[in-house]
């Protein structure tokens, strides 16, 4: 039953209700299922039925009268039916099924002699683990139900669904959350993939005018090494809630939203991934919750101190978003990024149909702590002193040297602050929006951050 819970746990990561199963022949395995309906497009395809086809192709026979199978859950009278006419000899379940149950719970198909002289049941084993797995998917669906239908503030607005439609290689479902503290109602959007028990769990915050679309290339490298990813989209950017009013964001107030958001998840052993307002946030985080974090990996991004004059390169972005505060995003991406198709370059417009949704574009250039009394200049020069002194975790830097608003000199000041950071990786081709030549760099992060396991 052990084995078969793994295999309810691989359907859990596809998105399947966990639900596993195992064949056993004279004490050894010979065959193995997972939940698999929606994956295949395949209404017969139940983590027993897939384990019977195994095994009657590793038996190349379709009678399995010597074996045995277990079963994380209570079978439904589809997969009885394939039981019985497999003639197997006995039937192991965990958890009861009160709704569909075939073995006792709404009816008994193998307690009836006209259907089943022969096959033994036993019920009940490992019931526990198996039902906390099935009661944790299902509230998880609930509470996602529950987000997805949640009603748009009044002075907010939110993206349609169908901007976000067939984006490229961009495959994950939406995970929303509206009930933190800070949110007041306000809807945030997050990617969640990956195992929740990983060894290492990877959160990539994105910066302004980007949104977790960022990572699309970086997201795959790290889920093939096991790993768990969260990318939040910022309240006002991608398919999170926009507010209409500029002056609604302000620096303390998307911090406060992103720790509660990591409290929330309870995010362990993190990897901490930033670029350009995802580290003058994201690196005020870590010392607010010293044990959730492992590792940096830092690409082009600041801190704002306000005892520092900020880069002429900055500056002349600020002063460009504020001459043309409805500059075109996806021709901003495709300027500074020329092997991007053009379907790329429009996925990074999506969450702006209008100069309705535009706020967070207009706010963020000129939120960025300027002044000693600026707000968030006072929590940032803290994360400073925290990353030059108490900082213990892994370091890993990756520039993207063609960018000219926090490119190389910025960079290399942003070094010097951090303890440990060894030197950096020089992306050549790569401007400011380095994601946009993720995959290497993440190639680069699996192989340099270290689980907690490999340090056991």
């Amino acid at each position: 039953m052990a084995l078969a819970l793994a295999q309810a746990r691989t359907a859990l990561v596809a998105g399947e209700v966990p639900v596993g199963a195992v064949v056993v022949r004279d004490g050894q395995v010979i065959a193995v299922g997972s939940n698999a309906p929606i994956g295949r497009h395949d209404p017969t395809a139940h983590a027993e039925i897939v384990a019977l086809r195994a095994a009657a192709l590793a038996l190349d026979n379709y009678r399995l009268m010597d074996c045995e199978l277990f079963v994380t859950l209570e079978p439904c009278a589809m997969c009885v039916g394939a039981m019985l006419h497999a003639r197997l000899q006995r039937v192991v379940f965990g958890a009861p099924d009160p709704k569909t149950g075939a073995a006792g719970s709404v009816l008994d198909l193998f307690s009836n002699p006209r259907l089943n002289p022969h096959t033994q049941v036993q019920g009940g084993v490992l019931a526990h683990e198996c039902s906390v797995l099935l009661q944790d998917f299902f509230k998880q669906k609930r509470e996602e139900t529950r987000m997805n239908s949640s009603p748009v503030r009044d002075d907010a607005v939110r993206t349609p669904d169908a901007r976000f439609d067939q984006l490229p290689d961009y495959p994950w479902p939406a995970h929303y959350v509206s009930d933190l503290p800070s949110l007041g109602g306000l809807r945030m959007h997050y990617l969640d993939e990956g195992p929740r028990a990983a060894p290492l769990t990877y959160l990539c915050l994105h910066g302004n005018p980007a949104w977790s679309y960022l990572y699309r290339k970086m997201i795959p490298v790290f889920l093939s090494a096991g790993s768990r990813v969260v990318a939040p989209d910022l309240i006002g950017f991608g398919k999170s809630d926009k507010p209409k009013k500029d002056a609604f964001h302000q620096f303390s107030w998307h911090r406060q939203v992103l720790l509660e958001l990591v409290e929330r998840l309870d995010l362990k052993n993190v990897v901490l991934v930033v670029q350009d307002w995802g580290g003058l946030l994201g690196l005020t985080l870590p010392m607010a919750a010293e044990p959730r974090y492992r590792g940096l990996l830092v690409m082009n991004t600041t801190l704002g101190t306000g005892d520092a004059p900020l880069s002429p390169g900055f500056l002349g972005w600020r002063d460009m978003c504020a001459k043309n505060p409805e500059f075109d995003v996806a021709r901003l991406f495709a300027r500074g990024n020329p092997q991007m198709s053009a379907g790329e370059c429009a996925a990074y417009m999506a969450p702006f149909p209008d100069r309705g949704h535009r706020a967070a574009l207009r706010a963020f250039p000129p939120m960025v702590p300027e002044f000693e009394d600026s707000d968030g200049a006072a929590i940032s020069r803290q994360a400073r002193d925290f990353w030059q002194k108490r900082w213990s975790g892994q370091t890993l830097m990756a520039i993207g040297t063609q960018d000219p608003v926090l490119g190389l000199p910025v960079m290399r000041a942003l070094q010097q602050l951090i303890r440990g950071c060894p030197e950096p990786m020089l992306v050549e081709q790569a401007g400011h929006f380095v994601q946009e030549h993720g995959t290497p760099i993440a190639q680069a992060a699996v192989n340099y951050f270290v689980s907690p396991q490999a340090n056991n």
